[in-house]
Parts: C-alpha cells; sequence; structure tokens
C-alpha cells in the first residue's frame, strides 16, 4: 500500500502562486499610479507652459489701466489667454461685415506685393486656408503606401488626387499621401501614388496620428472582419450538416 492516502484523478499538479515581497508589492503599485498620472501631469504642464508664454506677450502690450497687476499684488494667471481670445472673437466679427472684409483685402494686397513678406505671407495663408477648409478630402483616410523599398510599408495620410499639372503628367489614377515622421508629424514628405498601390485602412487620421506620435505604441483595436466571417460561414455549414434524427420504429401490438 502507498503510504499515501490521497485519490488521484489524474489532474496534473499546480504550482502555487509566486508570493510578492513587499517591495514587489510596492513597486508594483508605484509604477501603476505613475502610468496613471503620468498623462494628466504631462498635459497640465503643457497647458502651462502655453499660458504663461501667452501671458509674457499679451499681458505687456496692454495699457496700465487694464493690467491686473495694477489693483491687485500679483498677476493673475491666463488673464493674457482670455485677452487674446476676446481680441480673436471681436477680430472674427470685424472681418465678417463690409467694412472688415475691405480693410482685410486691402492689407492682403498690401502684404501680397512686399518682396519678401509676399513668399512668407502667401505659404502661411494657404497653409491655414487648408485646414480652415470644411473639405472632407483633406486628410479623409489612412493607407499604407510601399516605401522606401519593396516589402516596407509606411503610415500616412491621403490628402487630395492629383490635380493641374500634376493630373496632366501623371494622370488621375494618382493620389497625394502625405508620409509624415516620428514623432513630429508636422514634417514629412508628401508623394504621389497610384490609387491601386495603396492599402486603405479603417483606423480614423486621429487613430493614426496617435499611432505616429507614440511610434507605434498606441495602436486602435480592429477587429479582423473576414476571419469572422469566415468563422459564421463555418459555423453555418457545420450547423448545415447536422443529421436530423429519424423517428424509432413503433412497436407491434
Amino acid at each position: 500500500m502507498s503510504k499515501s492516502n490521497k485519490k488521484d484523478y489524474g489532474l496534473l499538479p499546480t504550482e502555487k502562486p509566486h508570493r510578492l515581497s513587499l517591495f514587489g508589492w510596492l513597486r508594483g503599485r508605484f509604477f501603476a499610479g505613475m502610468f496613471i498620472a503620468l498623462p494628466v501631469v504631462v498635459t497640465f504642464l503643457i497647458l502651462q507652459v502655453l499660458i504663461s508664454e501667452i501671458d509674457k506677450r499679451v499681458v505687456p502690450l496692454l495699457p496700465a489701466a487694464l493690467k491686473p497687476e495694477t489693483y491687485l499684488n500679483y498677476a493673475v494667471p491666463g488673464f493674457g489667454l482670455i485677452v487674446l481670445v476676446l481680441f480673436l472673437t471681436i477680430l472674427g466679427g470685424i472681418a465678417t461685415n463690409l467694412i472688415g472684409r475691405s480693410v482685410i483685402s486691402l492689407a492682403d494686397r498690401i502684404l501680397s506685393r512686399v518682396p519678401f513678406v509676399r513668399s512668407v505671407y502667401s505659404a502661411f495663408k494657404q497653409l491655414v486656408e487648408v485646414f480652415a477648409s470644411n473639405n472632407t478630402d483633406q486628410f479623409s483616410e489612412c493607407v499604407l503606401i510601399e516605401y522606401p523599398k519593396k516589402g516596407t510599408w509606411c503610415l500616412g495620410f491621403v490628402s487630395s488626387p492629383a490635380k493641374g499639372e500634376l493630373k496632366t503628367v501623371l494622370g488621375p489614377a494618382f493620389i497625394g499621401v502625405f508620409v509624415p515622421t516620428t514623432p513630429n508629424p508636422t514634417s514629412g514628405f508628401l508623394m504621389y501614388v497610384e490609387a491601386a498601390e495603396v492599402v486603405r485602412l479603417d483606423m480614423t487620421v486621429e487613430e493614426g496620428a496617435k499611432m505616429i506620435l507614440s511610434a507605434g505604441l498606441v495602436v486602435p483595436e480592429h477587429l479582423p472582419i473576414k476571419e469572422v466571417d469566415g468563422a459564421a460561414a463555418v459555423d453555418t455549414d457545420n450547423t448545415s450538416e447536422v443529421p436530423t434524427p429519424t423517428p424509432a420504429p413503433e412497436s407491434e401490438a
């Protein structure tokens, strides 16, 4: 007889979970708290730097009667940002009426004729018009293009189909794809490739920008639809092949 009276049910022996030490438990909780607080702290620091820079440049332009330091013993954080928002709102209201449009048109003609200022002003004006327009063709979708060599793919944004001289030279089948760099998506390459050569993705432009900013660490979730449809078809076929039960023969009396 065996010395142990325990019955063997055919189950595999399980190892006991490793017990963390006090230092390991504290370290895990510390890193968990750090990962939760880090995005909030970084966002707060960026906003603080932006507000401080705006205050440094806007508040000195105000007369003494409008500065909070004249009536208080300390500066009011964000006062310059409030003044800037009010100024831009008033400027937008003036620009929408007839007199404002005439003044802006006159200033536009003057700046467009100054030799050095003309090139800088025109470039920034076109850039602002691109981002301010509601055209759905502007960065409408994310695509993959094979670059810089065969078998290597880059994430890009579709800007617009080939227009003007590019359409005449290349043909109507080419589209413009902006390939941003990591981790700074404001710089990159503008490429014109055939629409049939790109791989269109389901992710949005915002999700693609997050992926580029994080250097591929933040990837949006995606459900493989084709595999799910295939599995559903297999289940349907298996269900249809299930034989129907035959009734039992009746017994003779």
